[in-house]
């Protein structure tokens, strides 16, 4: 589509015809010759250009007219400052910063997710489930935190989900150790997220874990104070039952004592949520909750480009007076 910056300019046209017509009553007026007082100077001109000059008047005066008002009208044209707008684009934006929070301890090696008739370690539904968590959002920075006796931020802030998926396929259990640290995986989010430039309205944290902070430097308090001071929207996930499961004490596995309370505390400070899981169903549902509360805000955000077209009847009235110039120079020599 094609429309003009200032379509006002457009009365301009007529200025010409306003001007002949003031030159015309003004001639009817008076008899008198009009004396111009360069006059000599218009003489000196003819004189440097006879050739020129001549020629004008083999063109006849109403051909000149309509020449000089192409020109014109063109050059109006030029003034109004058509654009042309393009198919619209939707803006690159810079979405949400999500954190990803994962307990890797050895507790979650206990196989009592059911998925399709056969149980599954915990860690192996958890990788599925976030996997495809990440595969639906494109638009946000997404970063992977793993944790057991130690955090380790393996996956800074970044739109590369690849990155992702490649680091929550290869991660084991019991590989960042036995026990649980979320105070220390929290407050490692945290200051991830501080370190990168965005509002708080769009960090968030979704922490998953089946135990109770049993190791590390900084208590849970602690991270929930630090969390509410900083706004940043924290939901939590708790998978499993407070009571140790009979499998887990059979293999001797680190026990599982859920700390529903703290987990609740921390998403209630921040405005977040806590969801309790039981099984895949459940973790699957919660995902997708999340995935629905922090909808794209930014998804019917369109640009439509706009490309400038003054230059092209700026350049057609710069062709028309060089031809107008070389044929009134062409007719003089012929007429000569």
């Amino acid at each position: 589509m094609i429309y003009f910056e200032y379509p006002y300019l457009a009365l301009l046209l007529i200025l010409p015809f306003i001007v002949w017509s003031l030159s015309k009553l003004k001639s009817g007026l008076s008899s008198a010759p009009l004396r111009v007082p360069f006059v000599k100077d218009f003489e000196r001109i003819q004189r440097a250009f006879p050739l020129s000059a001549r020629s004008l008047t083999h063109m006849g005066k109403g051909s000149i007219f309509w020449f000089l008002m192409l020109v014109w009208a063109l050059l109006v044209l030029a003034l109004m400052r058509p654009i042309k707008t393009g198919d619209p684009v939707r803006l690159n934006h810079e979405g949400r910063d999500i954190l990803l929070i994962c307990d890797i301890s050895t507790s979650m090696l206990e196989d009592d997710f059911v998925f399709r008739m056969r149980h599954i370690p915990r860690i192996d539904a958890v990788r599925a489930v976030v996997a495809d968590f990440v595969t639906k959002r494109p638009n946000d920075r997404l970063g992977l935190i793993l944790f057991g006796t130690r955090a380790y931020l393996q996956v800074p802030l970044t739109f590369d989900r690849q990155a992702v998926l490649d680091v929550l396929g290869t991660m084991q259990a019991g590989m960042a150790g036995q026990s649980t640290a979320i105070g220390d995986a929290v407050a490692l989010g945290l200051k991830t997220l501080k370190n990168n430039k965005n509002t708080k309205d769009n960090q968030i944290i979704i922490l998953l874990t089946d135990g109770e902070n049993n190791d590390g430097k900084m208590g849970l308090p602690q991270a929930i104070a630090l969390a509410k001071k900083e706004g940043v929207k924290a939901y939590t996930v708790g998978i499993g039952s407070p009571l140790a499961s009979a499998s887990a004490m059979f293999f001797g596995l680190q026990r599982s004592d859920l700390d529903e309370k703290s987990l609740k505390a921390l998403a209630d400070a921040t405005n977040g949520t806590y969801f309790k899981v039981t099984g895949l169903a459940d973790l699957v549902d919660v995902y997708q909750k999340i995935n629905t509360l922090e909808t794209d805000t930014f998804e019917d955000n369109y640009f439509y480009p706009k490309v400038p077209l003054y230059f092209v009847p700026l350049l057609a009235a710069f062709v028309l007076s060089l031809l107008g110039l070389i044929t009134s120079v062409l007719k003089g020599r012929l007429h000569a």
